[in-house]
């Protein structure tokens, strides 16, 4: 069972443009092979046959199923393990994770109301790693139209607070579970600066990496994951200050202690990867 994905980088790969997939594996950490929204409603049949056509790189590999209520769920779930696929990701997840996944890591997409209030069981389930979360589909369940801010409102491109909610308990139930949680796509792929200041929250918030919807989007949520030469610098003085010191000590006229030493470790963690 893969633990987590290859990050920053996550891209969808619609599973009816078998042309996109090897583009994606040489563009991307990870490639989200996508049989559900990406890949529209066509033949299942064909799709599967296309994935089962690719070059697929396991260790770079999620597939994306239908949801759990859909006619070709189990087919799907099939799929993943006739090819070795270790990770699906499972969309639509409602009040629990379905049954059949033994084996598999699952990443449970939090997306409905229901899941959003049986979180906690959800991220805690045997085969769940981690979770991942879509906006779209919850402000429509909730009975909304826009989950971002419109341009007759303030703050117009970022989300609701509903949303910003949602994205919150996401990512600390899973950290409370010892999990991962990948952030969520941001729609326009053309808003380069709107994906790199989006994508730096993720980073700098805790969540493993980001998912893309189009290529575009890869080298601005790398940047965003990669520490700049300030902070490297600053993470190497603060790990060189705690050899020598067993408590708290002073770098720079900041104090620093046991959380601070921490992070100091994961920014330098980050720029080895």
């Amino acid at each position: 069972m893969t633990s987590h994905p290859v990050g920053p980088a996550l891209l969808f790969a619609p599973a009816h443009r078998p042309e996109l997939l090897a583009k994606a594996f040489d563009r991307a950490d990870t490639v989200i092979v996508d049989l559900e929204d990406g890949a529209g409603t066509g033949d299942r049949d064909t799709m599967h046959d296309n994935i089962r056509g690719a070059e697929l790189d396991l260790a770079r590999t999620i597939l994306r199923t239908t949801g759990p209520d859909a006619e070709g769920f189990a087919a799907d779930v099939a799929l993943a393990r006739e090819l070795g696929i270790g990770t699906v990701m499972v969309p639509k997840v409602g009040e629990q994770v379905p049954a059949g996944l033994a084996g598999l890591g699952v990443i449970a997409m939090i997306e409905t109301p229901q899941a959003l209030v049986n979180i906690r069981e959800i991220v805690n389930h045997e085969v769940v790693t981690g979770l991942f979360w879509g906006a779209e589909d919850l402000i429509t369940l909730l009975g909304g139209t826009h989950s971002r801010r419109q341009a007759d409102e303030s703050g117009a491109g970022t989300y609701r607070e509903v949303i910003r909610h949602a994205r919150a308990q996401v990512l600390i139930h899973a950290a409370a579970a010892g999990k991962f949680a990948v952030d969520a796509i941001h729609a326009d792929f053309r808003d380069t600066d709107g994906q790199l200041a989006e994508a730096l929250d993720a980073a700098r918030s805790g969540f493993l990496g980001t998912a893309c919807i189009h290529p575009a989007q890869v080298a601005a949520v790398r940047e965003a994951f990669r520490p700049e030469a300030e902070q490297i610098e600053w993470a190497q003085k603060v790990l060189d200050g705690a050899r020598g010191n067993s408590g708290a000590f002073q770098i720079d006229g900041v104090m620093i202690d046991a959380p601070l030493v921490s992070q100091a470790e994961r920014i330098l963690s980050r720029q080895r990867r």
